[in-house]
């Protein structure tokens, strides 16, 4: 069990480098970390150097995804052109103000892109009673694209069925009508059952199994002896 959960974790994160990168995001989505605690954290596990370069490759990987969302929503990060301009002369003026302010309103806003901003800002107080959802409902009108990301990226579930599995033979042995198995017991038949199942042994053969219960079971009864049998 232990050698099965041990290939399934270094599939995941041996190599750092090909670490999914989608597991990173849900960290810098959540406004008590960002990148500050990501940093820390890619460095104490993979050392200055690597955790840096991982976090440099995580950065790139966020400004791909918010631009797929930006994009999606009709956000292309440039001014929005006044259009054409009729050449009425009494209008002359009034339409340049409008597009100069227009103008002035874009260049202010867009100097920095909304994830920018948000990377920009403090880290939020981390405290028991922070909701991470909550707090993206109250700030999506500050942050609509970025909102709309946490909302599918913080729904990913995180799956732990890779270690899990090796323990779920127990729900298996142990139910309603076989409650009364003591602990030893339930560990002899699981880790039969786990050698039954290597690949390394010989085939199990039924026939020449029950001929050597049966005279085990002969053995302990001329000793005088009861046979250790739990039905079930």
């Amino acid at each position: 069990m232990a050698k099965n959960m041990k290939e399934k974790f270094d599939k995941y994160w041996r190599d750092p480098h090909k670490m999914k990168k989608m597991i990173f995001i849900s960290c810098v989505l959540d406004p008590r970390h960002k990148f500050n605690t990501l940093s820390f954290a890619l460095a104490a596990m993979f050392g200055e150097t690597v955790g840096l370069k991982i976090q440099e490759d995580v950065k790139t990987y966020m400004d791909t995804l918010f631009n797929v969302y930006a994009m999606k929503n009709g956000g292309s990060g440039s001014c929005p052109s006044s259009g054409p301009s009729s050449p009425s002369s009494s209008s002359l003026l009034s339409k340049f103000m409008l597009d100069l302010k227009k103008h002035k309103k874009c260049g202010r806003v867009d100097s920095k892109t909304e994830l920018d901003k948000y990377l920009g800002e403090d880290v939020e107080e981390d405290h028991e009673k922070f909701n991470i959802l909550g707090w993206w409902k109250l700030n999506s009108p500050r942050f609509p694209t970025l909102a709309e990301m946490a909302c599918d990226v913080l729904a990913i579930l995180i799956s732990s069925v890779a270690s899990e599995s090796a323990f779920s033979t127990g729900g298996r042995i142990l139910d309603p009508f076989r409650s009364s198995l003591t602990p030893r017991l339930v560990q002899g038949l699981v880790c039969v059952q786990d050698w039954l199942r290597n690949e390394s042994t010989t085939p199990v053969k039924i026939e020449e199994d029950l001929d050597n219960l049966e005279q085990l079971e002969a053995e302990f009864i001329n000793m005088g002896r009861e046979p250790y049998i739990v039905d079930i």
